[in-house]
C-alpha cells in the first residue's frame, strides 16, 4: 500500500509541474524564521493590517506550485497568506523520503507559523484562518482544534481522524508535546488498494479518541469534498465532520459542500482547459470537466466563506483561470 501511495504522491508532483506561472504577482518572500519553512504572499496594494491565513497543501507536505497558485489568488484579495512547508523542506523535522515523511508532524510547529503571522506588521492578528487540502486538510482542522487564534477554517477532501503512518512501524502522523497524538492504523494490514485501506481504518476505528476534536474550533468551518475522490473517502469523513459539529451544538457556521462527479481534485482555483494540469484534474477521481466545474463553485464559496468569517469587505471575481 505504501508504493501505491508514493505512486499517488509522484502523480500529484507531475500535476505541480504542469501548473503555469499565475498573471498574479503578490509581493512573495521566502520565510526561514523560527525553524518555519514557508512563502509568504503580501497584497500587491494596500497598506494596513489585514486578514491572513495559513495555507497548506496535501500529502507533497511542501511548498507546492498547486498551493502556490491559490495563495497568490487570495493574496490578489487582499489577505496576507503563508503557505507553509509541514513535511518536506530544509530544516524540518519530518523531512525524509515520502511516504514515510508523514510522521510526527509536531502540531508545536503550526502554533509557530501562527505566533509569526500575529507579529508580522501588515497582519490583523484577530483575523487569521486556515486553508487545507487533503492531509493538509486534516492538519488544518487539527490545529485550529489546538489553537484558538484561528478564527476560520476551509479544509477540502479532509480526514476527520488523525492517521497512522502507512509503513512498518505504524507510528501518528502527528504530535503534541513531545507525544505521538492516538491515531487510527491505515488498512489493518489488509493487502488493499489506497482507498480500501482508509475505508478498512474508519470501519473498524480501533482508537475513537483518534477523532479530531473539531467542536473546539473557534471560528466557522467549511469542509469540501468530491463523492469519486480514489484517494480516500474524503465525502465520508466531511460527513463525520459536520455530524460531529452538529452533534455538540457548535456555535459557529459550518457547511459542506459535496460534489457527486468530482474527486480529489474538488478545490482550488479554476484551471484552463488547454493545460496539461487540466487533464491530471481526474487522476485521482472524477473526470478534469467535473473537477474543474466543481472547482469553480468551491473556489469562490469558499473565500465568500472565509470573507464573511475575517470581515474583510475587499472582494473581487475569484474565479479567475489558470494560465
Amino acid at each position: 500500500m505504501a508504493k501505491a501511495l508514493l505512486s499517488v504522491l509522484l502523480l500529484m508532483s507531475v500535476a505541480d509541474a504542469a501548473l503555469g506561472q499565475s498573471p498574479v504577482q503578490p509581493l512573495k518572500t521566502a520565510v526561514f524564521d523560527n525553524g518555519l519553512v514557508a512563502d509568504l504572499y503580501l497584497p500587491a496594494d494596500g497598506r494596513g493590517r489585514v486578514p491572513a491565513l495559513i495555507m497548506l497543501g496535501g500529502s507533497g507536505g511542501g511548498l507546492d506550485e498547486r498551493t502556490a497558485w491559490g495563495a497568490r489568488t487570495l493574496a490578489d484579495h487582499g489577505y496576507v497568506v503563508l503557505q507553509l512547508a509541514y513535511i518536506v523542506g530544509p530544516g524540518l523535522p519530518t523531512t525524509a523520503r515520502l511516504p514515510t515523511a508523514i510522521h510526527l508532524l509536531p502540531l508545536e510547529y503550526f502554533k509557530t507559523a501562527i505566533d509569526w503571522l500575529r507579529a508580522h506588521p501588515r497582519v490583523d492578528a484577530e483575523r487569521i484562518g486556515i486553508v487545507g487540502t487533503s492531509i493538509g486538510g486534516m492538519a488544518a482542522l487539527l490545529v485550529a482544534a489546538h489553537y484558538p487564534d484561528l478564527k476560520v477554517v476551509v479544509a477540502a477532501v479532509p480526514s476527520s481522524v488523525v492517521w497512522s503512518t502507512f509503513g512498518s512501524p505504524r507510528i501518528s502522523m502527528v504530535s503534541l508535546a513531545g507525544q505521538p497524538l492516538p491515531y487510527v492504523p491505515y488498512g489493518l494490514d489488509r493487502a488493499s488498494g489506497v482507498h480500501s485501506g482508509f475505508d478498512d481504518g474508519l470501519n473498524a476505528l480501533v482508537h475513537p479518541d483518534a477523532i479530531i476534536p473539531v467542536e473546539k474550533i473557534n471560528g466557522p468551518v467549511m469542509v469540501i469534498c468530491g463523492k469519486l475522490d480514489s484517494l480516500w473517502p474524503s465525502c465520508r469523513m466531511s460527513a463525520q465532520i459536520i455530524a460531529r459539529l452538529e452533534a455538540s451544538g457548535f456555535k459557529h457556521p459550518s457547511q459542506l459542500l459535496e460534489y457527486a462527479d468530482a474527486g480529489h481534485s474538488v478545490f482550488g482555483p479554476v484551471v484552463a482547459p488547454e493545460t496539461r494540469a487540466f487533464a491530471l484534474l481526474g487522476s485521482l477521481g472524477g473526470s478534469p470537466g467535473s473537477n474543474n466545474a466543481a472547482r469553480a463553485d468551491s473556489w469562490p464559496k469558499s473565500m465568500v466563506f472565509i470573507a464573511a468569517a475575517l470581515q474583510n469587505g475587499r472582494r473581487r471575481s475569484p474565479t479567475r483561470p489558470d494560465p
